[in-house]
């Protein structure tokens, strides 16, 4: 596996690569490398050659306030995983070469960017979109892999791509679960075991909307209200938002289709706790999204 960290290296790499007519398959990822990321690594396989894996955690996307210096960071241990994995390259770029100077052009995420996470993080997604930017524009991939977890985020991505006529293709993976249901997450290494107990209430909220929807509730607000009694059972828990949404337009949704998205975010510990996002399709089902491998959490 190949190591890199300066741009003009990946640069220099992505031109060979196709010069030699080829087209990489790039995982962004902030670190902390988990079985999610092990699953869009093995996926990236079948769509590219060679294999790119980056891993940056990005303060442009991280609001005053949040875990941007205490964000997991365990470079040797990513760094073994994904070689396990048969990544090819590995980018691990410093902050200072990503951004040399604070960028004063920035991608504007739209209306979507300011719903749902959007909301609740402010100029979240300008920094997520404007990294995944500058990300495909090094790697110059063919395709870029994310994990469905993330669904806001991957939407936008999608949708910049397609907006600014990006010539990648971007893919995206189911969630990825624990065996008890949570999905998987860099932060979940956060939780105590009381929080992570408390946090099963998430996926099953998810899966009573779910129920719902499958015992022929069509009425997205209906929909919401069984997962709202689930994460209104219990005081230590604190829900910001719970929503169904149109899968082609993120925006929300009076009817429930079997394509729509249920999206939710809690924080586990009350509105101060540490804080948790997970969705499913309805039509789908939490069953849909693979299990991570044992000692692969």
């Amino acid at each position: 596996m190949r190591v890199i960290a300066s741009v003009e290296e990946m640069r220099a790499l992505a031109a060979a690569t196709r010069q030699g007519g080829r087209r990489s398959a790039l995982v962004p990822t902030m670190g902390a490398l988990h079985a999610g990321h092990l699953a869009l690594l093995g996926e990236a396989r079948r769509h590219g050659d060679p294999v790119v894996l980056s891993v940056f955690v990005n303060p442009l996307q991280f609001g005053p306030g949040e875990d941007y210096a205490l964000y997991p960071r365990d470079l040797a241990r990513d760094r073994a995983l994904a070689q396990a994995a048969g990544t090819d390259v590995l980018w691990a770029p410093e902050a200072g070469a990503l951004y040399p100077r604070p960028p004063e052009v920035t991608v504007d995420p739209g209306p979507v960017g300011a719903i749902l996470e959007g909301a609740v993080r402010p100029g979240h997604f300008r920094g997520v979109l404007t990294i995944v930017l500058k990300l495909l524009a090094v790697v110059d991939p063919g395709v870029a892999l994310f994990g469905r977890k993330d669904a806001q985020q991957a939407f936008l991505v999608r949708r910049m791509a397609e907006d600014l006529s990006l010539p990648v293709a971007i893919v995206v993976m189911p969630t990825v679960r624990d065996p008890d249901g949570l999905a998987l997450s860099s932060r979940n290494a956060y939780l105590s075991a009381k929080e992570r107990a408390l946090a099963l209430a998430l996926p099953r909220a998810l899966a009573a909307g779910v129920a719902a929807f499958r015992a022929g509730e069509r009425s997205a607000g209906r929909v919401i209200a069984a997962v709202w009694k689930v994460l209104g059972a219990d005081d230590d828990l604190s829900t910001e938002y719970i929503n169904v949404v149109d899968p082609d337009t993120f925006l929300p949704n009076h009817a429930a289709t079997a394509r729509s998205v249920l999206a939710a975010a809690v924080r586990v510990g009350g509105p101060a706790g540490r804080r948790l996002i997970d969705n499913v399709v309805l039509g789908e089902g939490l069953e849909r999204d693979p299990v991570a491998p044992a000692g692969e959490a």
